[in-house]
């Protein structure tokens, strides 16, 4: 009951109930205004869209992505003052962030440079390179000059460092005038009947053309914007495909199989992440030639990007649990005493270095596809000593490109066979040879020397 007192009540009769009624909106207001910021700052409101959440600002949200990046490569010292890394440039979102963030890597290097007195550590320097691939994919020749003309003002609007950009198409790696390495590409990937293997072998077939061109013109790393979601659908088509024993060299940082190692400093970012960079950091992107996946590739891209909808960790988790696996040797991360690595990268080394399994054999690899072979496929090469180069060289490779990529037919192998280019041949002779000291290695214990064979 309210008190009437002329003077004003004393007693607090309605104190109580007043202080309960404005806290709770107090409290409310204050909640509203911390969930209308940034959840990482505190400061902005954040950017629809940026990140899983949606809860980041654009900076926040940037500078997220930007250090994964740069703790991937600082981590596994994907690059190093001394090193001249070559972007593969596809023009879609990945690769486009992939060279924005390497551009800035190597603009912080720069200025790190100019403002130090000793100059003891050099800039790593940049090159940029696409693959025309329109010797198999038919685009009118107007459409593949704009989208190159504009690739070229891309890389010419960064600023320098500046970065030369290299055009290559696909069929160079036959080492033939054009027209001829043209033409012979096209009859390769014509023969392969199956639609997965079809895109297989255009994979081998690109990866060796940047591979060449990069040894050629004096790189010593080749960069891809490969990430997670395209690493998660890697993770369940090898799997598929029946190449589960390789699939830990495809995964990790860096891969020095090859004459030239990949990095993968985007592996940690998801494509969904990228295209919400590329589109509020207004990056241009080019998407002439992405092409929609058939087959195995096909159905495992919609089965991934389903499962990512329903739930947008799915990809995160089938990386994650891939990371498991452990890698071979040459996934390992240069040694800590390697001078051209800084101290701090060294540090983080330490801290991130996944040990490889030693005991896991890598000396030999599939003709074709270049994955690890196993106990099984080096029986299989053994037993080859008197037959068709054709016949050696299907012998040489893993399983999966036997069943998925060649020609079923004796004659029509033999076709096939003809038209590979030089380095893939080549490449079938180096695997034998090394698998006859390896498998000479294995059995070595029970082999009678000179001696106990003539007692």
């Amino acid at each position: 009951m309210a008190c009437n007192s002329a003077t004003g009540c004393q007693s607090g009769c309605y104190k109580n109930e007043f202080e309960r009624d404005l806290k709770p909106a107090t409290e409310t207001i204050s909640d509203s205004n911390e969930q209308n910021l940034c959840v990482k700052c505190k400061a902005n409101e954040p950017t629809p869209g940026a990140g899983e959440d949606g809860k980041h600002c654009l900076d926040c949200f940037r500078s997220n992505l930007f250090g994964k990046f740069r703790l991937a490569v600082a981590s596994n010292a994907l690059i190093t003052p001394a090193d001249n890394v070559l972007v593969a440039f596809s023009g879609g979102p990945s690769s486009r962030v992939a060279l924005q963030f390497v551009h800035e890597l190597q603009q912080r290097a720069q200025k790190n440079f100019d403002a130090s007195k000793d100059r003891s550590l050099p800039v790593f320097g940049v090159g940029v390179v696409f693959v025309d691939e329109t010797a198999y994919y038919p685009v009118p020749s107007s459409e593949i000059d704009n989208a190159i003309q504009e690739i070229k003002l891309i890389v010419s609007n960064l600023s320098p460092p500046t970065k030369e950009l290299h055009v290559i198409p696909i069929e160079s790696i036959f080492c033939s005038n054009p027209c001829d390495g043209r033409e012979r590409f096209k009859k390769l990937v014509d023969s392969v009947s199956d639609a997965t293997g079809k895109e297989d072998l255009l994979l081998q077939l690109r990866m060796l053309s940047l591979q060449k061109f990069a040894s050629e013109n004096g790189y010593n790393r080749l960069l891809l914007g490969l990430c997670t979601s395209r690493i998660a659908c890697h993770v369940i088509t090898a799997t598929v495909k029946g190449r589960g024993y390789s699939l830990p060299a495809d995964i990790q940082y860096a891969d020095a199989r090859w004459e030239i190692p990949v990095v993968l400093p985007l592996r940690d970012c998801l494509a969904q992440e990228l295209n919400m960079l590329c589109q509020l950091d207004c990056l241009k992107t080019v998407e002439l030639l992405n092409q929609t996946h058939s087959g195995i590739n096909g159905l495992v891209s919609s089965f991934v990007k389903i499962l990512q909808e329903e739930n947008p960790s799915r990809e995160s988790t089938i990386m994650r649990t891939a990371g498991k696996l452990t890698p071979f040797h040459f996934n390992k991360i240069p040694e800590l005493n390697d001078s051209s690595v800084p101290l701090a990268s060294q540090r983080r080394q330490k801290r991130f270095n996944l040990k490889p399994n030693e005991s896991i054999s890598s000396e030999s690899f599939c003709s074709l596809c270049y994955s690890p072979l196993n106990q099984s496929d080096l029986t299989s090469l053994s037993s080859h000593d008197n037959c068709k180069n054709s016949d050696i060289f299907v012998a040489a490779c893993c399983s999966s490109c036997r069943f998925q990529i060649f020609p079923k037919d004796p004659s029509s192998m033999e076709k096939f066979y003809s038209l590979l280019p030089e380095p893939l041949v080549a490449r079938a002779k180096h695997v034998r040879n090394g698998d006859s000291s390896l498998l000479r290695e294995q059995i070595q214990d029970f082999l009678l020397s000179d001696s106990e064979d003539d007692a």
